[in-house]
């Protein structure tokens, strides 16, 4: 019995009431990046007893959760500014920010605009790029309350007491985020175990796939099919080989280069720098080896992730699966999908990842700290109004409680996304990516300028340079040498 079931068993066994509601408003999706962390499987009992036994478990676990969380907020720090004009609030895009503001305020998307006090500061560009205009912001000492970071460069902040503030001084403490995912807890908390940031979003990923195409090449005709066939990385080739070689070659198996390692990546059991120095373990070969027998074989597409050929190849038929995650779904999925709805399904996939997501700071000079409490709490902290921006965003939230509720009650949270998938419940089917991600231990302030080194090394080296491993390795170390001349050489 997997978690999700024996969760759900638990929450019906304590007469947990859930309401269903059927998703409406925009579909923007949530901003992306790339980062690593490890993977812990949930091994599943095949006698009875145990499975008893590990509902017995879970039924304590979440006792003691619920004996945990708070709604109670804290009371603001004296040394935290109040009272100020305008309350601003800073992000890359429009993806989200909007949505929440609209709800905070209880106003429309397009009303935010006209809002007396309040300040959307829009950079208008890709998540990457954000860092730098925060830096021009704190330079200038620009107004700035709460702003957004995304997992891969937050530490940069998080670990920068002048850039950002603890929580706990605007009143919110653990016991008010007893229910948020333990991914999500780790990426929010500097050096020291201190809280700095919050996410409002879990960004589980999985393997979402044209079933016609499947049934067609590999003979399956359900997610559980698919998932025992490409359930680790070996069967992953093995499948993709078979697709290749059944199609003579002109369907591949998954998107892009990218894309895989957006899930593989998530497979790290090791920082990427420890004690300063650049850690490159045997898992970075796995992978190159791994990216090299999908490449030789076209079980993954030469595509560029985010050009327009990437998501033309799923509404033509010569891919057949794409790694994404819940922010995908309503956004860069629904291009891959035009004019094939109801021929998508969605699997956990060989890795256990999530892609993506954001974590909301607080500035140090906020004079607007009790706007910032309240805006933060709203989406992280009431779980009234968690499930209603679960529901209508829509968003996979950063709160097991509320998502156990909607998915046990089938929530349709996006008519349009839902009818693409052909009515497959795909929040449940990426529940236990979202509830098994470990990633304790394992983020560094340099995983984006690392993982992007690696992956452009592996890429023009040892699948089109025909490199050796060595020279791969040797190729990658020169790059992040000169992007991180600080690390021990």
């Amino acid at each position: 019995m997997n978690k999700l079931k024996r969760t759900l068993a638990l929450v019906a066994a304590l007469g947990m009431t859930a309401t269903a509601f059927v998703g409406c408003g925009d579909d923007e999706e949530s901003s992306s990046s790339s980062t690593t962390e490890s993977s812990v499987s949930d091994e599943e009992s095949s006698a009875d007893e145990d499975e008893s036994s590990e509902e017995e478990s879970s039924e304590e676990e979440s006792s003691e959760s619920t004996g945990t969380k708070t709604t109670e907020l804290g009371e603001i720090d004296s040394s935290v500014g109040t009272g100020g004009d305008t309350f601003t609030v800073a992000a890359w895009n429009a993806d989200d920010v909007p949505y929440l503001i609209a709800q905070w305020k209880g106003c429309t998307v397009e009303e935010i605009d006209s809002l007396e006090g309040v300040n959307f500061v829009n950079f208008g560009v890709g998540g990457g790029e954000a860092s730098e205009r925060y830096d021009q912001l704190f330079s200038a000492g620009d107004d700035l309350d709460v702003y957004f970071c995304e997992a891969d460069w937050a530490l940069k902040y998080i670990n920068d007491d002048t850039k950002t503030l603890a929580l706990d001084k605007i009143g919110i403490t653990d016991d008010n985020l007893a229910e948020i995912y333990s991914y999500t807890d780790e990426i929010g908390k500097d050096s020291n175990g201190v809280r700095k940031g919050v996410s409002w979003q879990a960004a589980a990923g999985g393997f979402a796939y044209r079933t016609d195409l499947a049934e067609e090449y590999l003979g399956v005709t359900s997610p559980d099919e698919m998932q025992a066939q490409i359930s680790n990385w070996d069967d992953f080739v093995t499948a993709a080989e078979t697709v290749s070689e059944a199609s003579g070659n002109t369907v591949a198996f998954a998107d892009t280069l990218g894309g895989l390692w957006q899930a593989y990546a998530c497979g790290r059991t090791q920082p990427w720098v420890v004690d300063n120095t650049l850690v490159i373990d045997d898992f970075c070969e796995e992978f190159a080896n791994t990216a090299k027998a999908l490449w030789d074989c076209g079980g993954i597409t030469q595509n560029e992730q985010w050009a327009d050929e990437w998501t033309a190849s799923g509404v033509q038929g010569t891919c057949m699966g794409y790694f994404t995650c819940t922010w995908g779904f309503a956004g860069f999925m629904m291009d891959a999908t035009d004019g094939t709805e109801g021929l998508w399904a969605v699997c956990e996939g060989p890795q256990t990842f999530y892609w993506g997501g954001t974590w909301m700071v607080v500035n140090p000079a906020t004079d607007n700290g009790e706007e910032a409490q309240s805006f933060i709490a709203t989406f992280t902290v009431d779980n009234d109004a968690i499930k209603e921006y679960a529901t209508s965003k829509p968003e996979f939230c950063n709160n097991s409680t509320v998502m156990e509720e909607l998915i046990s009650s089938n929530t349709v949270f996006n008519e349009e996304v839902t009818n693409v998938y052909g009515g497959q419940n795909i929040y449940e089917a990426l529940y236990e990516n979202a509830t098994t991600i470990d990633f304790s231990g394992l983020i560094t302030e340099y995983d984006a300028t690392i993982k992007s080194d690696f992956v452009e090394a592996v890429k023009d080296n040892y699948l089109n340079g025909g490199a050796t491993w060595d020279e791969t390795k040797e190729a990658f170390m020169d790059l992040v040498a000169e992007d991180l001349p600080d690390l021990n050489w």
